[in-house]
């Protein structure tokens, strides 16, 4: 399952993870989130928060998770890992290499400093 929370007013988008995620998951978050990109063309910060990263549950919802990543990552300026996973180091590394999004790993127990980061523009 994966929680997702927009914050319209500052056009920021938590996300969850709270088991393997299912290719249904990213069909929820693509419902929540992309009436917001569509009516303003954007999206400030994604914050991924998860004491470990929990998987997907079928190779099919890695497939939707990929294909969610290449239809976003072009509207979003930030994005925040704040995990304990070695995935929020290797996506810091990695995915930002190939996406257009500014991303910075933080600790588990940092996420108000990762608010805080996707809440300034200026650190991009």
């Amino acid at each position: 399952m994966l929680n997702v929370k927009l914050d319209e007013k500052n056009g920021i988008v938590m996300v969850e993870p709270l088991g393997s995620l299912s290719k249904d998951d990213f069909k929820a978050a693509a419902a929540i989130i992309d009436p917001y990109i569509e009516k303003t063309g954007h999206l400030n910060s994604v914050l991924v928060h998860a004491k470990s990263f929990p998987g997907w549950d079928s190779f099919n919802a890695l497939v939707k998770h990929l294909e969610f990543v290449k239809e976003h990552h072009k509207k979003v300026s930030k994005v925040a890992f704040v995990t304990d996973s070695p995935i929020g180091c290797f996506a810091e590394h990695v995915a930002g290499h190939f996406l257009k999004a500014a991303v910075r790993h933080f600790p588990f127990k940092d996420l108000e400093e990762a608010k805080n980061w996707i809440a300034n523009a200026q650190n991009r």
